[in-house]
């Protein structure tokens, strides 16, 4: 299951090396919360291959997107955590998505997918609350995204 991890950390890293107006616009990267780096990313769910969308029980499809959220100690480390996320997405009218996230271990890599439908050249406001024992942060960002 090596390979969705993979995938998506490629992602990050091509999302990441865009400019920095554009890293902001398509995810893939990581905020501060307390004692936490959160890494996310949201894309569209047929970035990837028919046999990873099977394999962890996801749906591909033009209108699917996929968001990703890592948790990790912010330690020398960066340790990944263990958590309980529940969220939700609105569009800029309002309409409300809610997030269910799925737990993903493998070996050290935990983290956490969510799957959602979008429609074309609709912006999202994501708002994602983390706990863990009686830490919890809010995560919020915005995706916009394009369908094919």
């Amino acid at each position: 299951m090596k390979t969705l991890l993979t995938l998506i950390s490629m992602l990050a890293v091509l999302l990441v090396a865009r400019p920095a107006h554009a890293n902001n616009e398509q995810g893939g990267q990581y905020k501060q919360l307390g004692d936490w780096q959160v890494h996310y990313i949201a894309f569209p769910s047929t970035f990837i291959q028919p046999n990873i969308a099977s394999a962890y029980g996801l749906t591909r499809s033009n209108s699917k997107a996929i968001i990703n959220i890592s948790v990790l100690a912010d330690d020398a480390n960066n340790t990944a955590q263990r958590a309980t996320l529940t969220g939700q997405a609105r569009n800029l009218i309002g309409n409300k998505t809610t997030l269910t996230f799925k737990e993903v271990v493998e070996g050290d890599a935990v983290y956490y997918l969510a799957q959602m439908d979008v429609d074309h050249e609709d912006t999202y406001r994501f708002e994602v609350t983390i706990r863990q024992g009686n830490t919890r942060h809010v995560l919020k960002f915005q995706q916009k995204f394009y369908v094919d």
